[in-house]
């Protein structure tokens, strides 16, 4: 049901319940059972594209291959995002647990944990959790699964599960063309599952409390809670689990600083909502919902009156500009031509005409960029163009 109101909820950091006892419950249904429970939960990945997470699961349990490999992406590198680190901080076990999981539906004797470089104090912690956890999963689950853990090297780019798989090769860290899927032909060529972080804890709390409460959450299409990573102009910056399915104007009212004009709702490659769309925006997977409704990997960035929407865009162009791979020419090439658009624009050399081509050129970027890193740069670019001309010329 469509709810009116923001909806906070504690799934995620809830401490009161063991790990252990839910995957010994869960061990006791067949492979088919566990992942069509997955699916009938209606449980998608909380990374930001939104796939179903059964789906993915189901691919790989049907690949026919004697080894197959679980992969955690916690390459969390989406300015404004900062969830999965604290889930790694303070709730581990339910990360592990995630990834033994979907060892079991897939058939996976191994699982990595691709932690950003950047979290690499976290890994003396994750791995006295990994071998404790282990211990368990041998001696009381009957289960061997081991779980290791490789350090990135600070690329946004290897947040795209392809360009994950060739970091972890030992390869540049770009695309790889799809299809094949890794689901199909992943790490070393090897069926395999790549999840978020957030997304593995979610297919733990789907045993917990069972797929039909769990998509009774939220709203059709977006079944479940969020972790929201808030912060900008807002007195209440954190990390905030909420039911999809909220209007932005709520969002605003609760955590904005009552001048908010603008939120970008999934970082950098996200879409700027203005004010006027406030009301009318929910936050969900695209789905049967009236209205809009936008997807988020869990950044919330708001900006009040005091903020400029261009130097906004134009810190956005110039991190894209920096983290592209440079592997196809339309985002290797768009990016720059982005940046240095507006600039023109700003500084009189250019039309406000001009930003019509732009427009145009990041919609070419969308359609043949070969990653989500260069499709997704039109998301910003777009929203904050369209609703704030003003601030692009004068």
């Amino acid at each position: 049901m469509p709810q009116d109101s923001l909806k906070r909820v504690d799934f995620i950091f809830d401490k009161e319940y063991d790990c252990k006892s839910v995957l010994y419950d869960a061990f006791k249904l067949t492979r088919d059972e566990i992942v069509e429970e997955i699916i009938k939960s209606g449980l998608r990945g909380r990374g930001g594209a939104g796939f179903y997470t059964g789906v993915k699961w189901k691919f790989a349990k049907e690949e026919k291959a004697e080894d197959k490999v679980v992969i955690c992406n916690a390459d969390e590198g989406e300015p404004g995002t900062f969830k999965d680190r604290a889930i790694l901080e303070e709730v581990p076990t339910k990360v592990l647990g995630g990834m033994a999981l979907c060892g079991k539906v897939i058939g996976a004797k191994r699982g990595y944990i691709y932690l950003r470089g950047e979290y690499n104090y976290l890994k003396p912690k994750l791995e006295e959790e990994i071998e404790k956890f282990t211990d368990v999963l041998r001696n009381e689950l009957n289960f061997d699964f081991t779980i290791k853990i490789f350090s990135g090297a600070g690329a946004y780019v290897c947040g795209e599960e392809t360009a994950l798989l060739n970091s972890m090769e030992g390869l540049r860290g770009e695309p790889r063309n799809k299809p094949p899927y890794p689901t199909h032909h992943g790490l070393f060529g090897k069926p395999t599952v790549v999840n978020n972080v957030e997304t593995l804890v979610y297919a733990v709390m789907v045993f917990k409390i069972g797929a039909d409460n769990f998509k009774n959450i939220g709203i059709q299409g977006s079944s479940g809670s969020k972790l929201f990573s808030v912060s900008g102009d807002t007195p209440k910056s954190g990390i905030y689990e909420l039911e999809f399915g909220m209007k932005v104007s709520d969002f605003v009212e609760e955590f904005g600083d009552d001048d908010a004009k603008a939120v970008q709702v999934g970082g950098a490659s996200g879409f700027c909502v203005p004010r006027k769309a406030f009301a009318k925006t929910t936050i969900g997977y695209q789905g049967k919902l009236k209205g809009n409704s936008l997807p988020t990997g869990g950044s919330m960035m708001i900006f009040n009156s005091s903020r400029s929407m261009y130097n906004v865009l134009h810190n956005y162009l110039e991190f894209f500009v920096e983290e592209s791979c440079g592997q196809c020419v339309p985002c290797r090439i768009g990016t720059q031509q982005l940046l240095k658009g507006i600039e023109a624009i700003k500084k009189g050399k250019k039309s406000s005409e001009y930003l019509d081509n732009l427009l145009a050129l990041a919609e070419t970027m969308r359609l043949t960029s070969k990653c989500g890193l260069g499709q997704s740069v039109a998301n910003s670019f777009s929203s904050i163009v369209e609703n704030f001309k003003e601030e692009m010329i004068y």
